[in-house]
C-alpha cells in the first residue's frame, strides 16, 4: 500500500469529526444565543459524529466484512457481526441524542455509554498497535482519534448545556 493510500484510508474516520464541527460552526455563526448555539453543536455532533459514523461502521461491517477485516489488520471473524450491531446501537443512541426532546442528562448518559464502547475500542487499537505491530489503516490514525473524541465532545457539550441551564435558572430575570 502506498503512503498516500494509507493516509487516505487512515484519515477517513476524521471526516466524522470535521464535518459536524464545520457544520455546527457555520450554522451558529450568527446564533441568537449561547443556548441555541450549544443546542446546534450538540445536534450536529450527535447526528454526524456519533449517529452517522456508527451507522457507517454498521453498514461497512455487515456489507463488506472482508474489506473491514483487511482495513483493521485481522482475518475475518464472527466478531465483526457483533461489532456491526454494537455500532447500530451507538447510531440509534446518537440519533436519539439529536432529538429536541432529549434532555441534557440523557445526552450525558448517551455520551458516557458511547464512551464505554469507543474508549474500550481505542484501548484495543492502541494495544494491537504497540503489542502486535498492527499498523493497518483501520487500526491506527483517524479511528483512534475519533474513538476518543466523539464521546468526550458529546459529554463536554452536554455538561456545558447543563451548566448554562443551571446558571440561567440561578439568575433572576430583570422585570
Amino acid at each position: 500500500m502506498t503512503t498516500t493510500a494509507y493516509l487516505a484510508q487512515s484519515a477517513v474516520p476524521l471526516l466524522f469529526v470535521v464535518v459536524p464541527a464545520i457544520g455546527a460552526f457555520v450554522r451558529t455563526w450568527h446564533s441568537s444565543s449561547r443556548r441555541a448555539a450549544l443546542e446546534t453543536w450538540q445536534r450536529w455532533w450527535a447526528i454526524v459524529a456519533l449517529g452517522c459514523s456508527s451507522l457507517w461502521m454498521t453498514l461497512a461491517f455487515l456489507g463488506a466484512p472482508d474489506v473491514m477485516s483487511t482495513a483493521i489488520g485481522f482475518t475475518r471473524t464472527p466478531f465483526e457481526f457483533e461489532i456491526a450491531f454494537a455500532n447500530l446501537g451507538l447510531a440509534v443512541m446518537g440519533f436519539r441524542a439529536a432529538s429536541a426532546s432529549a434532555s441534557t442528562r440523557e445526552r450525558i448518559t448517551i455520551g458516557i455509554g458511547a464512551g464505554m464502547f469507543l474508549w474500550g475500542a481505542a484501548v484495543g487499537h492502541l494495544h494491537q498497535w504497540f503489542a502486535n505491530g498492527d499498523h493497518a489503516p483501520g487500526n491506527t490514525g483517524g479511528v483512534v482519534i475519533t474513538d476518543l473524541l466523539i464521546p468526550a465532545v458529546m459529554i463536554i457539550l452536554a455538561r456545558r448545556a447543563q451548566r448554562l441551564s443551571t446558571s440561567e435558572q440561578a439568575t433572576p430575570a430583570l422585570v
